[in-house]
């Protein structure tokens, strides 16, 4: 067997991926520190963007920031994502893999026990993770669909066995949506986990409260008695709310105000660069879109570097209509970056048989903040190519459910994965359930599945720069822009971090802080 993990790190991974791109930020600059010994006590309050009132605790979904956050606040995951980008034990507490990859065993940790009292073994888990296999319509369905078989060899070990080989398997089970729930469960207005909070009520979209479970078994984290979570969708309104101390922390701060945000002398700037990247998304099952031309009209007539100013501050990269950002080790840094071109916009138009094109675009600061200022920046661009956009302002209440992946052109967000297999097989693999332009190629889909079998990483770095060079001229997603983390938090809050994977400590904030006495 070819042991992969010990209690520390698979690989520096984690400085190649992102680790040294972050940081927090006060008025001064320097950077914060976490405090070394957390106290116990009080009641931590978060302003989170990113919900609706269809939210619930359904590991099969969680679609947007506020069930992501409130998820982990009630559940654990079977791998955690480290601040620095690298894969450590949660509920699997080891794991090793035979020579290719293609069968590994993982140990379950011993004397966990659910909010029920229920001792956690091997089922649990299997029926966590099945719950993402088959016919279901998880949205991590296509990347459970890797595994082969999954078998119990005994209560504290379990055996998954891949279609083929994936050297980033704990990677992959790292993925939000692989949280664990007793063997059984389905009462997803009612979870149980073996996480650091108990749910007490929720009223989904607007507020929700978490008791701490006084038997959580990581040490040092579950500080606070309680945690309370406020849905604030509008950023002004959030941004108030963390101003007036009505709450201690809020997620992703305006680009617009983040400057002034931070010359409060009681608030801390998070900033936390990775994999979160905004996207346009053309549905490729939906004319014009079936045109590849249409496609690359579009993706030539978009003024990144003033998408990038204007509506991000500065506060990230340019995009390159693929989602593999700079901190990745498969970053294809030789594929050229495309830019604004209005005459090779028009020129794509006439490929496709048009001197004009009039498109709609759905637009709602849901997708990410300033996207209604991203979409009238790339209105006015675009005119100058001959295309002529339409804003559609839709509600942020029900923008996941009822635009998303429908209207044939939107605006969305990704956040980073820790890994580039990770990023494709969610966002771009045919079958996946989150394949949000409903792409398909043959030749991608076909490397990706070579590639995720490697472990020669010179070969797997030649076929990931080829997949996002496919992406790049053939994909349906317009990506201009990658946009750091950005955080705002009252300093009253200790151990914060940043973190490579999303938002609030990777959604983890609740877990790990404590307020100051």
């Amino acid at each position: 067997m070819m042991n992969l993990h010990s209690m520390t790190a698979i690989s520096r991974r984690g400085v190649l991926a992102g680790g040294a791109a972050l940081g927090l930020l006060g008025l001064s600059g320097r950077p914060l520190r976490a405090e070394a010994t957390p106290t116990k006590g009080g009641v931590l309050k978060l302003g989170i963007g990113g919900g609706s009132t269809t939210d619930d605790f359904d590991i099969r979904k969680l679609t947007d920031w506020v069930p992501v956050n409130q998820a982990y606040m009630v559940m654990n995951g079977l791998v955690e994502i480290d601040a620095d980008n690298t894969a450590q034990p949660e509920l699997f507490e080891s794991w090793e893999a035979a020579e290719g990859a293609v069968e590994w065993t993982f140990k379950v940790r011993q004397g966990i026990t659910f909010h029920n009292g229920k001792t956690l073994t091997a089922d649990d888990i299997l029926y966590s993770l099945n719950l993402h296999r088959g016919d279901s319509g998880s949205a991590a369905r296509s990347v459970a669909a890797a595994i082969k078989e999954l078998v119990k060899l005994d209560e504290t070990t379990v055996k998954i066995t891949l279609e083929s080989g994936n050297a980033d398997l704990p990677y992959v089970l790292s993925d939000y949506h692989f949280l664990v729930v007793p063997e059984g469960f389905d009462d997803w207005m009612n979870p149980i986990g073996t996480g650091p909070f108990k749910l007490e009520r929720m009223e989904p979209g607007v507020r929700a409260r978490f008791t701490r479970n006084e038997s959580y078994w990581k040490p040092g984290c579950a500080n606070v008695d309680a945690v309370e979570v406020i849905v604030i969708n509008d950023i002004a309104a959030r941004t108030n709310a963390l101003m007036s101390g009505q709450v201690h922390a809020i997620n992703s701060v305006d680009f617009k105000t983040v400057d002034l945000l931070g010359r409060n002398p009681n608030i801390e700037i998070v900033k936390s660069a990775g994999g979160q990247h905004f996207t346009f998304l053309m549905d490729c099952t939906q004319a014009p879109f079936t045109d590849t031309n249409i496609r690359l009209a579009i993706k030539h007539a978009v003024d990144r570097e003033q998408l990038l100013t204007t509506a991000l501050r500065g506060y990230g990269q340019l995009g390159n209509d693929h989602p593999i950002p700079k901190t990745d080790r498969f970053f294809n840094a030789e594929l050229p970056q495309r830019a604004y071109d209005p005459e090779k916009a028009k020129f794509y138009l006439k490929q496709a048989g048009l001197d004009s094109l009039s498109i709609t675009l759905s637009a709602s600061d849901a997708a990410f903040a300033g996207a209604v200022d991203a979409a009238a920046i790339f209105r006015t661009a675009a005119a100058g190519a001959g295309i002529d956009v339409t804003l559609k302002r839709e509600p942020a209440d029900g923008y996941w459910n009822d635009v998303w992946m429908k209207a044939p052109f939107c605006m969305s967000y990704w956040g980073g994965r820790p890994t580039a297999d990770q990023m494709l097989t969610i966002a771009y693999e045919s079958s996946s359930a989150q394949n949000d332009t409903h792409w398909k190629n043959a030749r991608f889909d076909s490397l990706l599945k070579e590639a995720r079998a490697l472990l020669d990483e010179e070969k797997r770095r030649e076929i990931y720069w080829e997949l996002q060079q496919i992406i790049h001229d053939d994909g349906g997603a317009m990506i201009p822009m990658f946009g750091d983390y950005l955080d705002a938090v009252s300093k009253k809050v200790k151990g914060v971090t940043p973190h490579p994977m999303f938002n609030l400590m990777g959604a983890r904030m609740a877990e790990k802080v404590w307020l100051d006495a």
